[in-house]
């Protein structure tokens, strides 16, 4: 049966996941909408498809809606009623939140290497984080209650199905969270103006995380003052800082490059090593 009412009451509280982050925080559920975040999501996921009847004719169709046991179908006026976008692309899915907590977080492979974000208030900045950090190797991203919804659509849309991806955490306790990181071993650098030192200068290699700040004011005197380290990304021309989700680009791809070096590294020394230890008198 086609739902073709925009009163209908699903449609009413799957716009209303769209629009409203109080809600989503709720229901622990958000909105994803269009074919290509759709393939991304894990379909233990999915509570709930909806698709419009040239979406579904659609020969691409067939393979991303592969796993989904029922889809219902509305017409193209109840899926933008639905919709955070202007132009749907004929697909909307109605998703299960991921609730992580700090141990889940601390407990990921490898040496921790964290984003923790106070008052990123940008949506395109909060989701271009999450899909840089997936891609430098990011092992969770923490942020305070003032950052913007990760849940939101603008969101969802900005980290490319890097949402289900990163491990992450907001928290209504920034300095308690910062606290219980350090004591976990973390190493923590601030992404500051006033930095002591430039960003490549520090070593990455072992448990770290960066503290980003609010775009337009920077991180509070508080949390600045819990790192370990301020380092500044040094400007030419007559710029004095870069954008919030740049910066963060800037620090967490060089964490990744400096691991990235240390684990080639690694097995050239573990060689010599065992080199030096079988012949007599043998040495570095």
């Amino acid at each position: 049966m086609m739902i073709a009412s925009t009163a209908n009451k699903r449609v009413k509280d799957t716009a209303a996941l769209a629009r409203k982050p109080r809600y989503r925080s709720e229901t622990g559920l958000f909105v994803v909408e269009g074919p290509r975040m759709f393939a991304e999501i894990p379909r233990d996921r999915v509570v709930q498809v909806y698709a419009t009847e040239r979406f579904l004719r659609d020969n691409e169709a067939g393979g991303i809606l592969d796993g989904i046991r029922q889809v219902d179908t509305v017409t193209e006026e109840v899926l933008k009623a639905m919709s955070d976008t202007q132009t749907p692309q004929g697909v909307l899915a109605v998703v299960k939140q991921r609730r992580y907590t700090l141990a889940d977080i601390l407990s990921q492979p490898g040496p921790a290497l964290l984003m923790i974000l106070e008052t990123i208030q940008d949506p395109g900045n909060l989701g271009t984080i999450l899909r840089s950090g997936e891609g430098a190797g990011v092992t969770g991203v923490l942020m305070d209650g003032h950052t913007a919804d990760l849940y939101s659509p603008k969101v969802i849309r900005s980290t490319m199905g890097s949402i289900f991806r990163v491990p992450h955490l907001r928290t209504p306790d920034l300095q308690g969270t910062v606290t219980a990181v350090k004591k976990a071993g973390v190493r923590l650098a601030a992404a500051h103006l006033q930095g002591s030192v430039e960003y490549d200068a520090e070593a990455y290699t072992g448990p770290a995380g960066f503290l980003i700040g609010n775009e337009a004011a920077g991180l509070s005197g508080q949390i600045a003052a819990m790192a370990d380290v301020r380092v500044r990304i040094p400007m030419s021309g007559k710029v004095e800082s870069l954008n919030a989700a740049v910066a963060a680009s800037v620090l967490m791809y060089e964490a990744a490059r400096q691991r990235r070096h240390a684990a080639l590294a690694a097995p050239a020394v573990s060689r010599l090593g065992a080199s030096a230890v079988s012949r007599p008198g043998g040495r570095l």
